[in-house]
């Protein structure tokens, strides 16, 4: 099975593109975002740290309704505190992870040929280790802020642009990602491109079998993604940095 990690910045388009791999292919589509809700539900382990960690920093955390995480309010507070996201995301991360382990092995032992992991911070949360490849949705900045304060009248201008200022930037995606779509024009147009690179992608029937029915070839080749995804990001990293010391001198 072949897991395609699936990635973007905030209002690229990612959800149309996940929305059109389940629905056209229907593909197992993992969201982390979806994740990242269940898991942060008023008695979860990583409700009660968020709680803990910053009822006292943001007084409106929690929706005196239900009980619920005031989302908006939290997120607010940790893209102006760019160290309390790390916070914020070291509570979420670990919960998150385990759970699109556990769905990622429930594909694959039901023979699925490809399973689609879409997680907005794909490299930054270093899932992409996971992933056999990885398909990033890019657009420009201002369609980013226009489809961000349509799709979220309650925010401003500039929670807008903390939001994306706050996520890796498309240069870095546009260099991480094995498959580039740019989401700038009409949905005709991103559907096509991304029809003819899952037909690419997509991996024999026979395969799928085998990895299912010889468990050795499947942690072979886990391991082999797993490796090369680590030394693709070394060699990222390092070039990122030397790139860095440049601008400075």
């Amino acid at each position: 099975m072949l897991v395609i990690g699936l990635t973007g910045g905030i209002a690229s388009g990612k959800s149309t593109v996940s929305k059109r791999l389940h629905d056209e292919y229907g593909l197992t589509v993992i969201d982390a975002d979806q994740i990242a809700r269940e898991i942060v539900e008023p008695g979860k382990p990583a409700y009660n740290h968020i709680v803990e960690y910053f009822s006292t920093r943001i007084p409106d955390l929690i929706n005196r309704e239900n009980g619920s995480l005031n989302r908006t309010a939290l997120g607010r507070y940790v893209f102006v505190h760019k160290e309390e996201l790390q916070v914020l995301n070291s509570l979420t991360h670990p919960e998150v992870r385990k759970e699109i382990i556990r769905r990622v092995l429930s594909s694959w032992i039901h023979f699925e040929k490809l399973c689609v992991l879409d997680v907005p911070l794909l490299f930054e949360s270093r899932m992409d280790e996971l992933c056999g490849s990885t398909l990033c949705i890019v657009c420009d900045r201002e369609i980013q802020l226009q489809r961000l304060l349509k799709r979220n009248p309650e925010w401003t201008r500039q929670d807008c642009e903390n939001r994306i200022d706050n996520q890796m930037s498309n240069d870095e995606r546009k260099e991480r990602a094995d498959v580039v779509l740019d989401n700038d024009t009409t949905l005709d147009v991103l559907y096509d491109r991304l029809d003819k690179s899952i037909r690419r992608m997509q991996p024999s029937t026979a395969w799928t079998y085998l990895e299912v029915l010889c468990p050795p070839i499947t942690f072979l080749s886990a391991a082999f993604c797993f490796l090369r995804n680590l030394l693709r990001r070394s060699q990222f990293e390092s070039s990122y940095k030397r790139a860095n010391l440049k601008k400075v001198e």
